[in-house]
């Protein structure tokens, strides 16, 4: 890496070492670094970026709000930005939707909306138990962490698993309804699961995989919470914000969750979290749940002006247009490649190919990285390639990254097939083919070459070479 950061930053650091280049710019969906390459991104700052970067009418009122000597830290005082903020949130989105809810700005990251709202239903029933799911991802700090399944961010010494039960998300068990074992467990008083205060859920597990949930099975979690006089939280933080095709990923289901929790893009690219509560539910005393930046005023304004993408009754035909070419690349990739990559799931723009080895998978970011494409890996051993590009994104933009992706893929599978045939040695070569297919890689019939600036002579990896 680089001065200062090998020197000061932490070692937490992870995106850094995973895309290792000094970024200067960025404008939609293309970031540059520091040498001028530029690389397209279909990575969108783990969804903070959904309308892409720098977006022009977000530049445009940041600028004026700055000139004019707006408000910018006031905590949760009053100002001209936050009701500009939730008078457009209601016309827009709330009140289209038929959906009435309280409006809590909490902390500016998601991990602390998720902490308001298990601390909010805790208060509500008197009851401390909370219940999660298997691939869930709510954050890092503590009240978070312990309802994120994954045991790679957990340490015995956090005692982060106090008052929570995870329980098997849909498809855990194959072709099992897991939703009638959730239902059977809270009636059984022999099955070790006290009645929670809360049931927490993604509709679309990002960062456990790119798990989707069915209508059916949502629907049916829902029924049994509100049966039994439990919080349904739904956190929205990576797919909300129209990621599912839908300004909510749970519109789809028809269910009206007790709390949605929001962040990332809600904030236009500004850091802001909120919760919505159902009216009747918000039952907080003033300053019970505090925090300095909950409201941050230049979120406010970024986040008025991404909502006017909302206006636009086509906007959302446009996100499922976009993904149905994603999906169609991914499947494209899935039938030519079944030996690795048989799984291709998704909805909306987020779609991932699952390739069933957290190896394959980084030589595939890092191959694409290197050739201009920024995309990530998720799941539990991070084994499945995620595809989350700007929801804007133009589409000969979006083509050329596909491509990108493509090629990407069929040389890492390559690769592996001629090394599992002993064509080649343990590490990657120079040519990075198989011997049989040297000729029509280094010279094929219709040359690929990519629409960015790819030069590769410093790569660290030979795969860069063949496109």
């Amino acid at each position: 890496m680089v001065e200062p950061i090998d020197r000061l930053e932490s070692n937490a650091r992870n995106y850094a070492r995973q895309f290792p280049t000094v970024f200067k710019s960025a404008l939609g969906s293309r970031m540059t670094d520091e040498e001028g390459r530029e690389y397209i991104d279909f990575f969108s700052g783990a969804g903070s970026v959904n309308y892409g970067h720098n977006y022009p009418q977000v530049n445009q009122a940041l600028v004026s709000y700055i000139q004019s000597n707006g408000i910018q830290s006031s905590l949760d005082m009053t100002t001209s930005a936050k009701i500009e903020f939730l008078k457009k949130f209601e016309q827009t989105i709330l009140s289209p939707r038929n959906l009435d809810y309280r409006v809590q700005f909490t902390g500016p990251t998601g991990s602390n909306a998720v902490e308001a709202a298990i601390k909010l239903a805790r208060k509500q029933t008197g009851r401390s138990h909370i219940a999660a799911f298997t691939g869930a991802c709510h954050g890092h700090s503590l009240g978070s962490l312990a309802l994120t399944s994954n045991q790679s961010y957990h340490s015995e010494f956090y005692g982060s698993h106090n008052n929570v039960t995870h329980l098997p998300y849909e498809g855990y068990w194959g072709d099992r309804d897991t939703s009638e074992l959730l239902e059977k467990m809270l009636d059984d008083n022999g099955s070790g699961l006290p009645k929670p205060a809360a049931v927490i859920l993604e509709t679309i597990q990002a960062a456990g995989g790119v798990n989707v949930a069915s209508t059916k099975w949502l629907r049916r979690v829902a029924e049994a919470c509100q049966k039994r006089d439990i919080r349904l939280i739904v956190d929205e933080a990576q797919v909300g914000c129209g990621r599912s095709g839908q300004f909510f990923s749970f519109e789809q289901a028809g269910i009206k969750p007790d709390i949605v929790c929001l962040s990332k893009s809600i904030g236009g690219g500004l850091p802001m979290s909120l919760n919505l509560i159902r009216r009747e539910l918000d039952t907080w005393k003033p300053g019970e749940h505090g925090g300095t930046f909950r409201g941050n005023n230049l979120a406010f304004v970024a986040g008025s002006a991404v909502l006017d993408h909302w206006i636009n009754p086509s906007f959302e035909l446009e996100i499922l247009q976009r993904g149905t070419r994603v999906k169609a690349a991914l499947d494209e990739i899935a039938h030519e490649h079944p030996d690795f990559a048989s799984t291709v799931r998704g909805r909306g723009l987020i779609w991932a190919l699952d390739v069933h080895n957290n190896l394959v998978a980084k030589e595939i970011i890092d191959l694409a990285f290197q050739r201009g494409l920024l995309i990530s890996a998720v799941g539990s051993r991070q084994e499945v390639l995620r595809c989350m590009p700007a929801l804007n994104i133009p589409s000969e933009l979006l083509q050329q990254g596909l491509e990108i992706l493509k090629h990407c893929v069929s040389d890492v599978f390559e690769f592996r097939r001629c090394a599992s045939r002993s064509e080649i040695g343990p590490s990657l070569p120079a040519s990075n083919v198989c011997p049989t297919r040297a000729n029509s890689v280094a010279n094929p019939a219709t040359p690929m070459t990519s629409p960015l600036s790819n030069d590769t002579s410093n790569s660290a990896s030979p795969l860069a070479s063949t496109y």
